[in-house]
């Protein structure tokens, strides 16, 4: 090196706004990781009364910054114990993403219905509804079939949209904390709110 100083766009390269929203993110995946422990030594009801103790903390005006290395862990060692699958530091990553509103893509096989369920529950006991969209009605009663015992062990309650859902099942599914369905019967169902003759 010559000693002249390095050009302020190449400082400037490493720290784009994406970069430093990921170094953020995976500061919190070994936080997530340090709670496990606690968590495994935990009986069902244990964990059970940490769900619910969280949704109380969020109601009471703590912040998902914090709350969510705890809602994390938590998900993780009840998707363990009920499903046999623990979230691997990627799959942290990638919820951590997504709960922040980003896009996160994966391959297939990678563990995208499994992701999931970590920012679908940290939304839920923030008090807002999570739609988990999936490409056709099979994809949607698999993945709610896998995944919904870890949503239900946590107080959470699910929707299933189908191709053939009537206006009735329709609603009760939006009224859940988690709503299942496909593009298409979300699209559809948005224009079809638009279309009724009342707000009911």
């Amino acid at each position: 090196f010559t000693g002249t100083s390095i050009p302020n766009k190449m400082l400037l390269f490493n720290f784009s706004p994406t970069a430093r929203k990921l170094k953020t993110y995976q500061a919190l995946v070994p936080h997530i990781l340090e709670l496990q422990p606690t968590f495994r030594t935990l009986d069902d009801e244990g964990l059970k009364h940490c769900a619910a103790d969280l949704r109380k903390r969020a109601a009471a005006g703590e912040t998902d910054v914090s709350l969510l290395p705890e809602a994390f862990a938590l998900v993780r060692e009840t998707s363990r114990r009920l499903v046999g699958l623990e979230h691997f530091p990627e799959q942290l990553l990638g919820g951590i993403a997504l709960y922040y509103g980003n896009i996160a893509e994966m391959k297939t096989g990678e563990g995208k219905t499994l992701v999931a369920t970590c920012p679908l529950f940290l939304n839920a006991i923030m008090g807002h509804k999570g739609h988990l969209v999936t490409v056709n009605d099979y994809l949607v009663k698999r993945d709610l079939a896998w995944m919904g015992p870890v949503y239900t062990f946590l107080g959470m309650t699910i929707g299933l949209l189908q191709n053939d859902s009537s206006p009735e099942q329709r609603k009760a599914a939006y009224a859940a904390d988690i709503t299942y369905g496909t593009n298409n019967e979300f699209g559809f169902d948005y224009l079809r709110d638009h279309m009724a003759e009342s707000p009911d």
